[in-house]
C-alpha cells in the first residue's frame, strides 16, 4: 500500500465526489483525535456534520470536539443503528436529504467489538452497498474501526468495503477494496436453522394473512413482547408474509422463537430476491411500492436474509425492552 496525505478541506473547498474511509485506531487518544480533525475540518468548511457512534465514544467526541459540538448532530450507533439494514435510507440518506445541495461530512462506526455474530454479516453489508448507494453523491463518510479490539475478519472486511484507508494521520488506497455488490454478496451467507421446537405456520395466499398475523401476536404475547413492540412486529412479518404471496411460488412457511432475550421470526419461500438495494434505498415519493423491507428494517432491532437457488430467507428479531441498548443521546443536534 502506498499512503497519501488527503489534504482537510478548507472554506470553500467544495470537492464534488464521494469519499469513504475506513479508519483504524489503536486507541482512545488516536480514535478521539482522528475522529475530531475529520469534524472540525468539515465545520471549518461549513458542511453539515453528523456524528453516529456507539455510545461508550459518543461523550468522548462531545467533549474532544467542544464548542464545535453545538454544530455537529449526534447519534448513539447502539441505539439508532441496532439494526445495520437501518442506517443507511433512515440515517445517512436522510440526513443528507435533509442537507440536499451542501456537501455532508458523517462520522458512522457501524461495527464494534460487542457485535454480535448474528448482526455482523448484515453490518457489512451495510459498509459495502454505501459505496453503491451514496456512489454519485457527493459527501463524505469516516467508519472509525477499533483495530485494538476487533478481529482480523473485520479489519480484512473493512479494507474491502472502504476504498480509502487512514490511521487518523495518514490515508491510503486501500488495495484489497472490491465492487460493491459483489463484496456485499459475501455477507449473503446461510442462516442458522431455527431450532425444533420453533413455532411454525405454513401460508399460502392473503387469504391467510390474517391468520399469519394472529399467530404472530399470540407467539408474541407469550414471549412478553410489549403492546408496541408486538403491533411493531406483526407489520413487519405481515410485510414479509404479503411479499411472498405476492412473488413466490407455493406456500409460505413463518417460524416464531425465543432466544437470548430475543423473539426470532424467519419467513422462508420459494421466491427470489435478486435487488442487492431492496430496503436501503427508498424509491421516488410518488412511487407506490418498494417501502416494504425499508419498513420491515426501521420496526425490527435485526434484519437478516439470505437468497439461495432456490429461495429466500428472511430473519427479524425483536429484543425485549431490558435487553435493548438505550440512550438520552438518541438522536440530538
Amino acid at each position: 500500500m502506498t499512503a497519501t496525505h488527503v489534504a482537510a478541506p478548507t472554506r470553500g473547498a467544495q470537492p464534488q465526489h464521494f469519499d469513504h474511509l475506513g479508519m483504524f485506531y489503536h486507541d482512545a487518544g488516536q480514535y478521539v483525535a482522528g475522529v475530531t480533525a475529520f469534524v472540525r475540518s468539515a465545520v471549518v468548511a461549513g458542511q453539515p456534520v453528523l456524528v453516529v457512534v456507539p455510545g461508550r465514544n459518543l461523550e468522548l467526541l462531545r467533549r474532544s470536539i467542544g464548542a464545535d459540538a453545538d454544530r455537529v448532530q449526534f447519534a448513539d450507533m447502539a441505539v439508532v443503528g441496532r439494526n445495520p439494514g437501518r442506517i443507511i435510507p433512515s440515517l445517512l440518506s436522510a440526513f443528507a436529504t435533509t442537507h440536499r445541495g451542501r456537501r455532508p461530512a458523517i462520522v458512522g462506526e457501524p461495527i464494534w467489538p460487542e457485535r454480535t455474530a448474528m448482526e455482523y454479516p448484515a453490518c457489512v453489508a451495510h459498509e459495502a452497498l454505501i459505496n453503491a448507494v451514496f456512489a454519485d453523491h457527493d459527501g463524505a463518510i469516516l467508519c472509525p474501526y477499533d483495530a485494538a479490539r476487533l478481529n482480523a475478519t473485520a479489519l480484512a472486511d473493512a479494507a474491502r468495503t472502504h476504498p480509502v484507508l487512514s490511521d487518523g494521520e495518514r490515508t491510503w488506497r486501500s488495495d484489497w477494496y472490491g465492487e460493491p455488490v459483489t463484496t456485499a454478496a459475501v455477507a449473503n451467507v446461510p442462516l442458522p436453522a431455527p431450532p425444533g421446537d420453533a413455532a411454525v405456520l405454513t401460508f399460502r395466499d392473503r387469504h391467510d394473512l390474517t391468520a399469519v398475523r394472529r399467530f404472530l401476536a399470540e407467539q408474541a404475547t407469550a414471549a412478553g413482547l410489549p403492546e408496541e413492540q408486538l403491533g411493531d412486529l406483526v407489520v413487519a412479518v405481515n410485510e414479509l408474509a404479503a411479499n411472498t404471496v405476492e412473488h413466490a411460488a407455493g406456500a409460505g412457511r413463518l417460524a416464531v422463537w425465543q432466544e437470548d432475550g430475543v423473539l426470532v421470526c424467519q419467513v422462508d419461500d420459494s421466491g427470489q430476491l435478486t435487488d442487492p438495494l431492496a430496503g436501503y434505498v427508498l424509491p421516488p415519493a410518488d412511487a407506490h411500492r418498494g417501502r416494504g423491507l425499508v419498513l420491515v428494517n426501521q420496526l425490527c432491532d435485526l434484519t437478516r436474509r439470505h437468497t439461495r437457488p432456490d429461495g429466500t430467507s428472511i430473519r427479524v428479531q425483536m429484543r425485549r425492552p431490558a435487553d435493548r441498548p438505550v440512550s438520552s443521546a438518541d438522536y440530538r443536534s
